[in-house]
Order: structure tokens, then C-alpha cells, then sequence
């Protein structure tokens, strides 16, 4: 009898990382590996990338962490100029775009390649191994690689003939250039993935593309979000995509689609029966379409997520966008939000919404919801048992009127992330959600900033603090919260409730007086999982720090994961701001440290 276990190997090279997985097959009689069956190409640029970008660097510098998550595409860090201007949803369009950086050193790309060409020659010269090497994925995202570049990538797609994901998004060098690529296309017919978001796509290269979708029929990912001259163009784009394509997921964010693209969306989405991702963000003028485009919708019954973001949707769009909820039956993700037209729109439409039994996440942040809208989502969300994110932020009458709603969350017990921040709740709203979120267990990120009534009241959240056992992030900025509100959380804390913390967010809260931060600081300790922290000033303030700065750097030495503090205009005394320096450096810890100005990070 033979088992199998999988060993995965990483080789470094200048930078690079490339993963190989190889199956050992085991003879119980003989223990001994005698087949490498398997490889996995995995290209990708970030190492090299940070590397460089440090290189000759002068203190104080930044360091840009490079965390990627809830995703496929990584983010700048975060913005003030976001937080100090209201916007307080942090949305992945467009300001979250992957940061361009510098290109690759000259001849590196070849260099790889040829590494790359030569092993798997190397390799099938050898009887041992297979032939199907050199397979999978190559991830160019964010590099700003040169048209030379391009060209050599070209040069090398012959010899990835098993190639499956190919990645040049936000690289600017595409443009004009995507000839070099789609030649060779041919010769990578099993391509499932490509991306091609921000490469400033000309109209000769949308031409170019549309021809070239045409010999790789086993693509299932299509992504040109980001690229403007797409919209009028997506015909000549999308023309091959017949019935029976295998598209599941079809990315448009931003392509300033026009009303024509928007029905001819419409009447291709029939035939798209394996499509389950469709995002048309960011698009405009695509409302005035909107219905030819919701009866496409009923033909794609497989569909999971659906992103109209920012589309201009009306009050209308509702009513149109119901009557296809009945056919998506198995739809995941809704997300409407910054439609600031679509207030009112839920007010007389059937609760056909309440029919998507599947759904997970329902985005209706920034859309000016009314009363009466949020009287509807009453009867509506707490039908929804299998949701886990709700974001109904930045819709300020909400405050006044969802009481009702906020009570019965407790209905919705898988519900992870409840983002209610920005919308004006008031002492009864808000003693409504602290009492049903103690029935919400599974609950792992709460945002509630911008609501200036939890100031002096966070004792009504106890109950649930100390019953969390999940709560990751935790976002109180500009609360109005007093001293009393933080030593409360401090206690909670220091009893060990909050500890799978990740994120702590609160800012902008000037009222707090030193000794509660100092009582604040000593508590820090005991979250062990603590990643990020800002306790920054509003930008009118400034103010010295030097009573509890210490308990927080000896706080900070022993969290074992932090990667950013930000504590911006709190003036740090001389003599501390060296002992910060000597910190980091003798740790070198990857800390983005932020305060009164300047930046500090491992070297």
C-alpha cells in the first residue's frame, strides 16, 4: 500500500521566490522517495522590491508594510488625509490601489527567466522528471517593469506552454505594448487567470486583447479594472465570449463604461453561465442601462458576488435590482454602497432581498438611507441568517431610526463585521446594539467611530467585551470617549478578554487626560495579537506625551507581532524619541512607527 505526502520547497533566487511542490511517493517496503512528479512556478517581485526601495536610505525613513489580504490586491498604507477629511470607510477603490515602485534592476527580468528556461531544461533532460514543469503563475503586479521587460516576458511564454495565471496589473509599460504578449498567447491556451488592471490600456491594445481572448478558451479570470479607455470598447473586448465560455469571475472596476457598454453587458451575462464574481464598479453611466443589465442577471444563476459600487444608481435601481434577486438564489455578496441617489429606493419594493438565504455580505454604506429605508431592512436583515458582514456606515439617519434594526442584529447570530460608523447614533440606538451584540459570538471586527454618543457610555458595551472571544478590530475613533471610557477598556484588557485584538483604533479622541493613557499604556501588554494601534490627535492638536511614553514603548517590547503605532502630533521629549530610536534599531522589528511628524521604522 502507497501514501503520498506533499513537501513544498523554496529556492531563493536574487529576490525571488520560487515554489516548488513535489509528491514523494512512499513505499511502506522500501522507504525510499523515487518520484519527483510535480512543479509549481510562483514569480513574483515583492522581495527584490522591498529590498531595493531600502537601499541607501537615510533616517528617519518609511516603512511601507506590504501586508496582502482580504485580497488579491495590496494597498498603500493608510492615508491621513482620509481619516481628517470624514471618509471613514476604507474602501479598495481607487485610493487603496497597489503603490507603484521602483522597476527591477536592469536585466533581472531576463535574468529570472533564463534561470527558469534553463532548470526546466536541465530537469527534462533527466529521466526522473516530468515534462510539465515550469507551471502556474507568474505575478508581475506593481512592478512598473519597462517595455524592454515586456518584451523579454514575451520572449519566455513559449517555454511556461502550462501556464495558468499571468499578472501584469498596474504596470504602465503595457500600454501600448500588449502586441508583445497577445502574440504568444497561442502558445499558453490553458491560461485561466488574467489580469490586466491600470496598464493604461490603449484602444490598439483593447483591439489586440479581443482577438487574442479568442485562443485561450479555458479562461475563467478576466480582470481590466482601472483602465479608461475600455469604456465604448468592451464589445471589441468581449465579442469572443460566447455561450458556454468558462468565465467565472469579470472585474470592470473604473473602465468608464459607457450606457451602450452597459447594454451590451446586459445581453452578454446570459451566456455567461459559469460566472460568479461580477464587479462593475465605479462606472457611472451605467444606471441609465441599469435594467437591461438586471434582466441579464436572471440568466446567471450561479452568480456569488455582485459589486455595484459607485454605479449612480437611483432610488429606481431598487425596485429594478429586486425583481432579479428572486433569480440569485445563491448570491453571497451584495455591495450598493456610495450610491448617494439610492436613498429611499427601499422604502415600497417587494422584500424580494430577503430572499437570498446565501447571502454573506450586504455593503450598503454612504447610499443616504432614509427611515423608512431603514424600517424596510428591519423586516429584511434579520431574515438573512447566514450573514456576516452588514456595513451600513456613513448614513447619517440612520442614528435616529434604527433602534428597531440594531435590536434585532441579535437574530443574526454568524454575523462577523458590523460597520456602523459615521451615522449619528444616538444613546438609544446605541444601547440597542450593545445589548444585541452580546448575542453576536462570532463577531471579529466592530467599527463605531464617528458616533460622539459612545463617549461616556462604552460601560454599556462591558457585557460584550468580556464575553468576545473572536474580536480582532476594534475601531473607536473620534468617539468623544473620556478618561473613564479608557480605563474601563483597560481593565478588560488587563483581564485577558481581548485577547485575539489585532487592531485598535482610538483616534481622535483629545478628551482623555494623561493618566488615563498611562493606565491605558501599562494594560497594552496582554494583547499578544496586536498588529496595529493608532492613538493619534485631531489635526488642530498637539500635545506632550512624555508622562506615559515609556509604558508604552516597554508595552510595545513586548508585543511580539505589532507592525504600526501611530500616534501623529503627540510630541515626544528628546531623550525619549533617541530611546525609540535605540528600540528599533536593536530589535529590528518591521515597526512603521508614526508620531508628531515623523517616522521611524527598522532598518
Amino acid at each position: 500500500m502507497k501514501t503520498e505526502k506533499v513537501e513544498r520547497r523554496k529556492i531563493c533566487f536574487t529576490g525571488l521566490t520560487v515554489c516548488c511542490f513535489s509528491e514523494i511517493l512512499e513505499n511502506r517496503k522500501h522507504q525510499e522517495a523515487v518520484l519527483l512528479r510535480k512543479a509549481t512556478f510562483n514569480l513574483t517581485v515583492r522581495e527584490m522590491r522591498k529590498k531595493s526601495s531600502s537601499a541607501g536610505e537615510a533616517k528617519p525613513r518609511v516603512y511601507l508594510p506590504t501586508n496582502s489580504s482580504e485580497a488579491q490586491k495590496s494597498g498603500p498604507p493608510k492615508a491621513e488625509s482620509r481619516k481628517e477629511k470624514h471618509d471613514l470607510k476604507t474602501e479598495p477603490w481607487p485610493s487603496d490601489r497597489p503603490q507603484k515602485v521602483s522597476s527591477l534592476d536592469t536585466g533581472c527580468l531576463a535574468a529570472v527567466f533564463h534561470y527558469f528556461y534553463k532548470l526546466k531544461s536541465n530537469m527534462e533532460d533527466n529521466d526522473r522528471f516530468p515534462k510539465n514543469l515550469c507551471r502556474e503563475a507568474v505575478d508581475l503586479n506593481s512592478c512598473r517593469l519597462t517595455a524592454a521587460e515586456a518584451q523579454e516576458t514575451a520572449v519566455f511564454l513559449p517555454f511556461l506552454s502550462d501556464l495558468e495565471e499571468l499578472d501584469v496589473s498596474w504596470n504602465d509599460f503595457v500600454s501600448g505594448t500588449l502586441h508583445s504578449l497577445t502574440q504568444q498567447m497561442h502558445l499558453v491556451s490553458n491560461l485561466k487567470v488574467l489580469r490586466l488592471s491600470s496598464c493604461r490600456l490603449t484602444t490598439e491594445d483593447l483591439q489586440i486583447l479581443g482577438d487574442a481572448l479568442e485562443m485561450i478558451p479555458e479562461l475563467e479570470e478576466l480582470s481590466l479594472s482601472w483602465n479608461s479607455k475600455v469604456g465604448g470598447k468592451l464589445p471589441q473586448v468581449l465579442h469572443t465570449f460566447q455561450k458556454g465560455s468558462k468565465i467565472r469571475t469579470l472585474e470592470l472596476m473604473d473602465c468608464a463604461l459607457t450606457s451602450q457598454d452597459g447594454m451590451f453587458v446586459g445581453h452578454l451575462l446570459p451566456k455567461l453561465q459559469s460566472l460568479e464574481v461580477f464587479d462593475l464598479s465605479i462606472n457611472r453611466n451605467i444606471g441609465s442601462s441599469l435594467d437591461i443589465i438586471a434582466q441579464g442577471l436572471k440568466g446567471t444563476s450561479g452568480l456569488k458576488v455582485l459589486r455595484l459600487h459607485a454605479c449612480g444608481l437611483t432610488r429606481e435601481s431598487v425596485r429594478i435590482l429586486d425583481d432579479a434577486f428572486a433569480s440569485l438564489d445563491v448570491l453571497e455578496t451584495l455591495d450598493l454602497s456610495c450610491n448617494k441617489d439610492l436613498g429611499g429606493g427601499f422604502e415600497d419594493v417587494p422584500a424580494r432581498l430577503a430572499l437570498l438565504k446565501q447571502l454573506e455580505v450586504l455593503d450598503l454604506h454612504q447610499c443616504s438611507l432614509t427611515a423608512e429605508d431603514v424600517s424596510s431592512l428591519t423586516r429584511i436583515i434579520p431574515l438573512l441568517s447566514n450573514l456576516q458582514e452588514l456595513d451600513l456606515s456613513s448614513n447619517r439617519k440612520v442614528g435616529g431610526s434604527s433602534a428597531n434594526l440594531l435590536s434585532r442584529l441579535r437574530f443574526i447570530p454568524a454575523l462577523k463585521s458590523l460597520l456602523i460608523n459615521s451615522c449619528s447614533l444616538e444613546t438609544e440606538t446605541f444601547a440597542a446594539l450593545a445589548e444585541a451584540s452580546v448575542y453576536l459570538p462570532a463577531l471579529e471586527m466592530l467599527n463605531l467611530s464617528w458616533n460622539k454618543c459612545v463617549g461616556g457610555r462604552l460601560e454599556l458595551l462591558l457585557p460584550t467585551l468580556e464575553l468576545s472571544r473572536s474580536l480582532r478590530v476594534l475601531r473607536l475613533s473620534s468617539c468623544s470617549l473620556v478618561t473613564e471610557d479608557l480605563v474601563l477598556l483597560a481593565s478588560v484588557i488587563q483581564t485577558g478578554h481581548l485577547a485575539k485584538l489585532q487592531m485598535l483604533d482610538l483616534s481622535y479622541n483629545d478628551s482623555i487626560c494623561d493618566a488615563g493613557w498611562d493606565v491605558f499604556c501599562r494594560s497594552l501588554c496582554f494583547l499578544k495579537n496586536l498588529t496595529e494601534l493608532d492613538i493619534s490627535l485631531r489635526p488642530s492638536s498637539s500635545r506632550d506625551c512624555a508622562r506615559w511614553f515609556r509604558c508604552l514603548l516597554c508595552a510595545v517590547t513586548q508585543l511580539p507581532l505589532i507592525t504600526e503605532i501611530e500616534m501623529r502630533r503627540w510630541v515626544i521629549p528628546a531623550s525619549q524619541e533617541e530611546e525609540l530610536e535605540c528600540y528599533i534599531q536593536d530589535h529590528r522589528r518591521d515597526l512603521h512607527f508614526e508620531h508628531g511628524g515623523l517616522q521611524w521604522a527598522a532598518p
